[in-house]
C-alpha cells in the first residue's frame, strides 16, 4: 500500500513539474499546410517532395491535386497584396495544377518549414526540397505554413473534416 501511494505522489510532482516548465516536454503534435507548386507539379516532383516529407518523419493525413481559379489563389495569398511580387505569384499559382496536403507530426509546423528551406532556392540549405526542387523565388517547389494561425487559416481553405485523416 505505502509503495501505491508513494508512486500516486511522485506522479503528482511529475505533473506539478511539469505545469511549472520543469521535467520532459510533452510531444506537440500538430498540423501544418503544404502546396506542391505547379512548376513542381508539372516537371513530375510529387513523389519526391512528399518522399522527403515522409523521411522527415512526418505524416500526410490530407492530400489533393487541384488548380486554383484567379480569385482563389487571390484570396488564398492577400496578406501578399500589394507587394511587387503579387502578380507574378498569382500567374505562376493558376499556371497548372497543385498539390495540397495536410502534413502531421511532433512540431510539424517548424520542422516542415526547416525542410522546406529558404524561399531562394539558391539561398536554401542543402538537403532541402526548395533547393532540390526549386528554380527561382516564384517557382520554389512548396508553399509551407509559417506559422500556427497560418495553418489554422489555410488547412480550411483546401480541407473539409471528410478529406483529413488524422
Amino acid at each position: 500500500m505505502l509503495q501505491k501511494i508513494c508512486v500516486f505522489l511522485f506522479a503528482g510532482l511529475l505533473q506539478t513539474a511539469a505545469c511549472f516548465g520543469f521535467g520532459p516536454k510533452p510531444e506537440t503534435i500538430e498540423q501544418s499546410f503544404a502546396i506542391i507548386k505547379p512548376t513542381a507539379v508539372r516537371e513530375g516532383h510529387i513523389g519526391a517532395i512528399i518522399e522527403m516529407i515522409e523521411k522527415a518523419n512526418l505524416k500526410i493525413n490530407g492530400l489533393k491535386m487541384t488548380k486554383l481559379s484567379v480569385i482563389d489563389a487571390e484570396s488564398f495569398y492577400a496578406e501578399h497584396k500589394g507587394k511587387p511580387f503579387f502578380k507574378e505569384l498569382i500567374t505562376m499559382m493558376t499556371s497548372g495544377p497543385i498539390v495540397a496536403m495536410v502534413v502531421e507530426g511532433q512540431d510539424a509546423i517548424a520542422r516542415l518549414r526547416t525542410l522546406v528551406g529558404a524561399t531562394d532556392p539558391n539561398k536554401a540549405a542543402n538537403d532541402t526540397i526548395r533547393k532540390a526542387f526549386g528554380k527561382n523565388i516564384t517557382e520554389n517547389a512548396i508553399h509551407a505554413s509559417d506559422s500556427a494561425e497560418s495553418a489554422i487559416r489555410e488547412i480550411p481553405f483546401f480541407f473539409n473534416s471528410r478529406e483529413m485523416f488524422p
